[in-house]
């Protein structure tokens, strides 16, 4: 087992919200992906084999690949982690299945504050359990405070597209005029998704440990998540047929790297980080990344508003709240 060492909070919090400044370009483009080919799975197929074939390139091709695709069945056949680990790409499969059959439902809006919510909770817990590389961590008064206004900052952020005039851009009409309680089930799903994105970092921060390279646990990662999409939409061609066939433009394929990145990023900082920290930098990096997307580059209909601007500052600050080495007692009467 190799031991990388730990980085300082000042240099891989920056590194967590650089990852996750790549989410929303991918979520982007697989989204774009999913309407060109009529067909959101098969999006999600390419995405997903086009990563897996970078993986196997870079895995192939640079020393530090070479080394950790060695120590994969090693590491699996003395099962120096559980084996179930290997199959943590599973979880980015069912977050991609998430938004495939809600976000028509709900809105991108209430979709992206169901999986922070998810995620945000299920940080604490991992660091708490220490189910991680970083080991325990213990549930602060001050980390639940910072976790409460993450979510309360997103949910602000997001919340020009709850209105009813953009309920048909953000393609949610149910989330702005349909019945609550047809709602409970749909939302459960994309709480549940965001709620095992910290379990599945956690399993590829103990992997990548023993691999000595996250680019060994990414891999891993990618042929989980290709496998469990792949039969999915086999079963799904078989019953309603293909879409349309592939686009000639290269950007359309850039998801699969894009994925790359954040998974290997978050990966490497766990150990440092734990797994509520990294989740916490990858909101704040996805809420950047997208307030620069709908800036720099912006979708039919997007219109960036006040409480988008202030309630990406909010995160950050809730954010800073959290990591900071608040001293013992400092909040306590």
């Amino acid at each position: 087992m190799t031991h990388a060492p730990r980085l300082p909070l000042a240099a891989g919090l920056p590194m967590a919200v650089a990852a996750g400044l790549a989410i929303p370009a991918q979520g982007r483009i697989n989204g774009a992906l999913g309407a060109r080919l009529g067909d959101g799975i098969a999006a999600a197929v390419v995405s997903f084999s086009t990563g897996l074939v970078l993986m196997i390139l870079v895995s192939l091709v640079l020393p530090r690949g070479r080394a950790g695709l060695a120590r994969i069945l090693p590491a699996v056949r003395a099962r120096q982690f559980p084996p179930y680990y290997v199959l943590a790409g599973g979880i980015g499969a069912f977050f991609v299945f998430a938004q495939s059959f809600t976000i028509g439902l709900l809105g991108v809006a209430l979709f992206t504050v169901s999986t922070v919510t998810g995620q945000t909770l299920s940080g604490l817990l991992v660091d708490r359990l220490g189910i991680g590389p970083g080991g325990k961590k213990a549930v602060t008064g001050i980390r639940v405070i910072g976790c409460i206004l993450t979510i309360a900052a997103v949910a602000w952020a997001v919340s020009p597209r709850f209105g009813g005039g953009s309920a048909a851009s953000d393609g949610g009409a149910a989330a702005a005029g349909g019945d609550p309680a047809q709602l409970i089930l749909p939302v459960m799903l994309p709480v549940l998704a965001g709620f095992l994105m910290s379990f599945q970092q956690a399993m590829n921060g103990t992997a990548t440990m023993h691999y000595g390279t996250p680019i060994a646990a990414t891999l891993v990662n990618f042929v989980a998540g290709t496998c469990v999409l792949w039969v999915a939409w086999l079963v799904k061609v078989a019953v309603a047929g293909t879409g349309n066939p592939l686009p000639g433009e290269w950007w359309y394929y850039l998801g699969g790297p894009m994925g790359c990145v954040f998974i290997g990023l978050g990966a490497l900082l766990v150990r440092s980080l734990g797994v509520l920290v990294t989740g916490l930098g990858m909101i704040a990096g996805q809420l950047l990344g997208s307030l620069g997307l709908d800036l720099l580059v912006p979708a039919p209909g997007s219109v960036v508003e006040i409480p988008t601007v202030l309630g990406t500052v909010l995160t950050l600050a809730a954010i800073v709240i959290a990591t900071l080495p608040w001293p013992r007692g400092a909040f306590r009467r």
